[in-house]
């Protein structure tokens, strides 16, 4: 019996190192398909994280990855690493899990925005799932004014919102417009807006900026998620005001030629309820902070 070994295969043993960290960073941009939103949830610069995949892609002499203006996708080789990394990042977690002896228990009640909750919440679930299996997390989503009121009324533990101005647990979020491919805003009489409801900084920001330079417009959608709003600049009817770090397919952010005026920054903070922290919320408050950018 005689076997055949293809010489490259002994290369790639010899020098790729499959170490959790990096096939960590590969999940998430496969699982976001950005690179930029990858470095904020495994919490590295987006030139580190672009590093990690280049080495990747050198040790295992492959791409992993299709690049273009929008983000990345999978190739081939990338979807069965993906497989693999998923079985070897769960076997990693449930190791340290094993060994570690978690001590935290108790429920959490977490309010946030949908759209925070999509950006945000998936990498710090994840973080926080691993070092603290035992704790139950409930997440309830809806709009600012709703959720501080629930937060209020003893509802919820603590809230991931949006203010206009700086609070004590806060960091600013960049406003711009996202608008249909192929619009050209300036040969439009009377931009037509998808908006959030009423009582929200999005809108009111937004607003404000086209006020501020007599631009005339309509309000023609309105809906209090952020999928409701991309649906129909999606389906090119309008264009709408989103954070810098928002795309969707078919659409692009406002460059200077098309005339639509700067948005003034909002802030993303933290709320607790009054009083004592119990150590779960205390614990559960650092890592959100830390996957948001708030120093608390």
């Amino acid at each position: 019996m005689f076997f055949i070994y293809d010489i490259r295969m002994f290369d790639i043993f010899k020098t790729a190192q499959l170490t959790p960290d990096l096939l960590r960073s590969f999940v998430v941009a496969a699982d976001t398909g950005s690179f930029t939103r990858t470095a904020g949830l495994v919490h590295k610069t987006q030139a580190a994280v672009s590093m990690q995949i280049k080495k990747l892609e050198e040790d295992l002499q492959c791409l992993l990855f299709k690049r273009d203006g929008r983000g990345v996708t999978l190739t081939v080789e990338g979807e069965i690493l993906y497989r693999y990394s998923s079985k070897i990042l769960k076997l990693h977690d449930e190791a340290l899990t094993a060994v570690s002896a978690p001590t935290l228990h108790g429920k959490i009640r977490l309010g946030a925005p949908d759209d925070y909750a999509m950006k945000h919440l998936p990498g710090i679930l994840r973080e926080f799932a691993v070092n603290h299996p035992q704790v139950q997390i409930d997440v309830f989503c809806d709009d600012t004014p709703t959720l501080s009121k629930m937060l209020k009324n003893g509802q919820l533990d603590l809230v991931i919102a949006t203010d206009k101005v700086k609070t004590k647990y806060s960091a600013p979020l960049e406003l711009t417009w996202i608008l249909p491919q192929r619009m050209d805003p300036s040969e439009v009489e009377e931009l037509p807006l998808a908006l959030f409801h009423p009582v929200c900084c999005y809108r009111e920001n937004g607003l404000k900026a086209l006020n501020k330079i007599g631009r005339k417009y309509r309000i023609a959608y309105g809906s209090p998620s952020l999928a409701g709003l991309l649906a129909a600049v999606q389906g090119g009817l309008a264009i709408a005001v989103v954070t810098k770090d928002t795309t969707a397919n078919g659409c692009r952010h406002a460059i200077p030629s098309d005339g639509l005026p700067p948005i003034e920054s909002i802030y993303i903070d933290l709320r607790f309820q009054p009083g004592i922290r119990s150590e779960v919320i205390s614990v559960f408050g650092g890592f959100i902070a830390k996957g948001l950018g708030i120093v608390i």
